[in-house]
């Protein structure tokens, strides 16, 4: 009996030690490509090789070969779907055929086969989120003992295997496929909460923009590759009137719109953030002149003074409206002094009736 079990525990032992050797493999190429259907399907290749591992350490009975074969392969079409259980078997239908033997049919057919099927049946698409999917182990668990249940009521009718050794190889493998369910998720877990973490470290949590002190690491590397740029101070008009006339939390709901098209109204390249309060703040990445910059901060206004927030007419000027200071092109300036200009610009815009642009 011990030959049994020191060959299974070999087998989930591999298993488990390369399940986590491929999730950390993840883990970075998750941030190398981009395309995640190009990690599923090295996932796929992977684990259909780790089948392959598995059977060059079988547990040989009367001319059978028994391992754990059918654990990756169940795992990656409960996971993905048939498409990539597909691709995974392809291999090891090859390998298991090439090693021959009296019971090489029944051998693809139980463990290569029947764990692909009845994987992709249960596969649960709309939980499928690549690459970060966290699988619910309980209906992982009722599938695989569906799978189990049906392989071994074929195996006790078609193979002359002892029933022992049949269910300690439905222990071993019930296990393993635990294992890396669990494992799966918590490496997903950890991912996804570390991205969680790193978001809200570098966003304000009101207006989803970037915070100050990211707006101000990502223009410290303009300075430093000496990109010339313009820094605008924006400033809602009348905010205090609107928050105490409505409330708070509809001054909230007008934060989070106004960096809704602010967004819309810069380009693509431009830098800008919550400033604080009712402040903004927005670097026109690449512009030499102060001319271009008031072009695009003079889009951002009249985006905001046409749309309709919610009772803007008990506003003074009858809507709700921002003002914009612009500072000089930033040639041989620090961040703090172009900040201390478009302020400057900023009180100016204010003295001069509001809603407007000035340098």
């Amino acid at each position: 009996m011990h030959i049994i079990f020191d060959s299974f525990l070999e087998n989930m032992t591999l298993i488990i030690a390369f399940m986590f050797l491929a999730l950390k493999l993840k883990e970075y190429s998750t941030i190398k490509l981009k395309n995640h259907a190009s990690i599923v399907w090295l996932a796929a290749l992977a684990l259909s090789l780790l089948s392959l591992f598995i059977m060059h350490h079988p547990l040989e009975y009367e001319g059978i070969r028994l391992d754990l074969r059918g654990v990756p392969l169940f795992f990656i079409s409960y996971l993905a779907g048939w498409k990539y259980g597909l691709f995974s078997i392809i291999l090891p239908i090859w390998y298991r055929y090439d090693l021959g033997g009296p019971t090489v049919i029944e051998g693809i057919f139980h463990s290569i086969l029947i764990p692909f099927i009845i994987g992709a049946l249960f596969h649960r698409r709309e939980a499928f989120n690549p690459p970060h999917t966290i699988i619910d182990i309980k209906h992982m668990m009722v599938a695989f003992m569906f799978y189990q249940v049906a392989r071994l009521a074929l195996i006790l009718w078609i193979l002359p295997v002892p029933f022992p050794i049949a269910t300690t190889r439905i222990i071993f493998e019930s296990v393993a496929v635990l294992c890396i369910g669990l494992m799966q998720n918590d490496s997903n877990r950890n991912f996804l909460t570390k991205k969680e973490l790193e978001f809200q470290s570098r966003h304000d949590t009101m207006t989803n923009l970037y915070n100050l002190r990211h707006f101000r690491s990502k223009v410290e590397q303009l300075i430093n590759k000496k990109k010339p740029f313009v820094i605008a101070m924006v400033d809602v008009d009348y905010f205090k009137n609107y928050n105490d006339t409505h409330g708070h939390p509809a001054g909230d709901v007008v934060l989070r719109t106004l960096g809704q098209l602010l967004n819309h109204s810069v380009r693509e390249e431009d830098v800008f953030a919550r400033y604080g309060g009712e402040e903004f703040i927005i670097c026109f990445s690449h512009v030499n002149n102060v001319e271009t910059a008031a072009r695009i901060a003079e889009r951002f206004r009249q985006n905001v003074e046409e749309y309709k927030f919610y009772r803007e007419e008990t506003q003074p000027t009858g809507n709700l409206t921002i003002s914009i200071g612009l500072s000089g092109p930033s040639y041989n300036k620090g961040l703090d002094e172009l900040i201390d200009e478009a302020d400057q610009a900023l009180y100016k815009a204010k003295r001069t009736g509001r809603n407007c642009v000035e340098t």
